[in-house]
């Protein structure tokens, strides 16, 4: 199907080094982006500090795209979100200029004339992308192949901890957050918890903490699942990522100082409302009373919805592609310990659909931006019929200092690369819990 474009949905990292890659080898490509700009995911943690350097996070077939341009490589440091898209993301979209279409939400791919059941001819029909725009008009563009690059950032996971909304929770929304905040300032005074074992949390609870530092007062509690602390920290010297490795230290120090509540083994079953608090009561009925505020941080899940028509392989359990699931399952792997992940692996059971990036892992929370560009440089190169390259490894992943996977829950962690840090699994604030913990029958 010569005449249809490559049809690539999200102008992120990865879908925009995608399109690069496409052009690149002389393919018709067209970026169907739901925010008015590029990056629109990344443009909500633009406050928020990346592990990878800047040679980590910029992909090899957009930056010489770009080098035809006036623009010049940044060369070193560890940019935050909006830096990656004023002196990357942006440059590249506006090189690959009106391929990209903003505005345009995908709600479903198929086959023409053909829905998910029938087999007939199937392969030699083109796709059928269906988008929205923000005042309603429907549209659908015709594909030879669908790369779908469009991410998890627009699918949170509730604070609950069985994976369904904990009860109460939807009725306690206007208290509870699901991104890292930025200007923590209006929580000053009040009882703050963090919800969330990863950098997300680990993030938030570092600002949070210096809050407390600077306005007496303030409380912050860091629930944990887990029946233990032992990994929340990092890698430490076994994390080759210094800033991750310097996010866990800092945290660390926070909660050693008396400026961090954590509680382990709590998992969140309800939210009741007094007044104008919250409190948070967990399945084994333990409870965390007069919270303000809740910053719900348990990472992301894919949206599969607009996939309902095409035929996909998902792994059951990570909702990731089924061919790189046991590559990537985080009970077993970190980001570090990963393997690469090509076209070979990433190929579903409808021919010419692809996805990639961090949709491609599903629930996994262990996706970094070499390993999409990795992925892309792939499935691009398959695309073109240069197999050769599609097969070849291209991916050197830097080691995270953190191997213990979620399998046991609440077994001792540790690091299978570091001696794991020491921390408690209830830290007082000065002499007095933070917080009243109680039995709830």
């Amino acid at each position: 199907m010569p005449e249809f474009p490559v049809v690539i949905i999200g102008a992120g990292p990865q879908g925009l080094a995608a399109a690069a890659h496409a052009v690149e080898r002389g393919m018709a490509v067209v970026v169907l982006e739901r925010g008015e700009g590029p990056a629109s995911a990344v443009a909500q943690w633009g406050h928020v500090r990346l592990f990878s350097a800047w040679p980590e996070l910029m992909d090899a077939a957009a930056q010489r795209l770009l080098e035809s341009t006036q623009w010049e490589a940044p060369s070193a440091g560890y940019p935050i979100g909006s830096q990656w898209i004023d002196s990357y993301l942006a440059p590249l979209a506006t090189a690959l200029g009106e391929r990209i279409q903003y505005g345009t939400t995908v709600v479903g791919i198929s086959r023409q004339g053909r829905d998910k059941v029938v087999d007939g001819n199937r392969k030699d029909q083109p796709f059928v992308v269906r988008t929205t725009n923000p005042d309603g008009t429907e549209g659908r563009l015709l594909a030879r192949v669908v790369v779908d690059a469009s991410g998890t950032w627009n699918q949170p996971n509730p604070a609950g901890a069985d994976g369904l909304l904990a009860l109460g929770e939807a009725a306690s929304a206007s208290q509870i957050s699901y991104r890292i905040p930025d200007d923590v300032d209006a929580y000053a005074g009040q009882h703050v918890a963090v919800i969330g074992a990863g950098h997300s949390a680990t993030h938030a609870v570092v600002r949070l903490a210096e809050l407390a530092r600077r306005e007496p007062g303030t409380l912050v509690t860091w629930l944990l699942r887990r029946g233990n602390a032992s990994n929340v920290f990092g890698g430490g010297s076994g994390d080759e990522l210094p800033e991750r490795a310097a996010l866990g230290g800092r945290a660390q120090a926070l909660v050693e100082d008396g400026l961090v509540e954590v509680v382990t083994g709590f998992r969140v079953d309800e939210f009741r409302t007094d007044a104008d608090a919250l409190t948070l009561i967990a399945d084994d009925g333990r409870s965390v009373a007069g919270v303000g505020h809740v910053f719900a941080l348990t990472g992301f899940r894919p949206n599969t919805e607009m996939l309902r028509e095409v035929r996909t392989a998902l792994d059951p359990a990570l909702e990731a592609v089924a061919g790189i699931a046991a590559e990537i399952d985080p009970n077993i792997h970190s980001c570090g310990s990963v393997g690469a992940t090509g076209a070979r692996e990433l190929v579903q059971p409808e021919p010419g659909f692809f996805i990639v990036g961090a949709k491609s892992y599903g629930r996994a929370p262990t996706f970094l931006a070499l390993t999409g560009y990795e992925q892309v440089r792939s499935v691009v190169a398959h695309l073109a019929g240069d197999h050769e390259a599609a097969a070849r490894n291209d991916l050197v992943l830097p080691d995270t200092g953190v191997c213990g996977g979620a399998g046991d829950f609440d077994a001792p962690g540790g690091s299978c690369c570091a001696a794991p840090s020491a921390a408690p699994s209830t830290v007082q604030i000065g002499s007095r819990p933070a917080f009243s913990l109680q039995e709830i029958r």
